[in-house]
């Protein structure tokens, strides 16, 4: 798997992002500056990593959708290939106008630093497929902005189309408002673009794919995403 990891002032999980690809690949994956123009060449999977891109100072996530780099991951999504953003990168998708909607301030106005279980809600794309439909998974969040609003036909259409991918949910998978730690709109912790080539979500599976720091609940979405990309090659 050719994986690129981009890199923007103030993104501070890119290092856990490309651990975690090499851990579950075995390819450690190319770091790319955000004042690239082009990704590397033969590149299969972009990631976009969390962290505080240029500090978080305007909108979440707007200044670095601005990057030269950005041109490029948006040609590259155009073409059908995979983009995976997590946390401040599902920001920069939605701000740099690859996903729809927008991430805003948590409903109880705090940070938020804690393990949350997930509903997988379809296990029939290249980001779901290491998982079983209505699966519940493990994963921690780490976000002040992790509110997912969008218009009521945008959220319609997310739901009739089957795009989203990962909702916040209870330890048994019920969709309760107690479990819905930033109120999301639907619990939506995760989506994809029309295609399907592009997810989006706010917690970090990367941090939980190792047996000695605890949990392997993320291990599932970059296996399947490897297994993809090798049954393409």
């Amino acid at each position: 798997m050719k994986a690129a990891v981009l890199v923007f002032p103030g993104i501070n999980r890119e290092r856990d992002m490309a651990r975690t690809l090499k851990l579950v690949s075995g390819a450690a994956p190319n770091m790319v500056w955000h004042a690239e123009h082009d990704l590397p060449a033969g590149t299969d999977l972009v990631v976009v990593p969390g962290g505080f891109s240029y500090g978080d100072y305007l909108r979440c996530g707007a200044i670095a959708a601005r990057s030269p780099i950005m041109d490029a991951v948006r040609a590259f999504a155009g073409k059908g290939g995979l983009v995976l953003g997590v946390c401040n990168g599902f920001q920069i998708l939605c701000e740099s106008g690859l996903l729809p909607g927008v991430l805003m301030r948590n409903e109880n106005l705090r940070f938020i630093c804690r393990d949350v279980y997930l509903k997988v809600e379809r296990s029939n794309s290249p980001f779901t497929r290491g998982y079983n439909a209505g699966q519940v998974i493990r994963v921690p969040v780490a976000h002040g902005e992790g509110n997912y609003i969008a218009d009521g036909e945008t959220i319609a259409r997310l739901e009739g189309e089957g795009r989203v991918m990962f909702r916040y949910s209870s330890p048994d998978g019920m969709i309760d408002p107690n479990w819905n730690h930033n109120g999301a709109i639907n619990a939506i912790a995760g989506i994809v673009n029309e295609k399907g080539n592009v997810l989006g979500m706010m917690p970090h599976p990367e941090n939980h794919v190792e047996e000695a720091i605890g949990r392997t609940d993320g291990r599932g979405l970059f296996a399947g995403l490897t297994d993809t990309l090798q049954k393409v090659a």
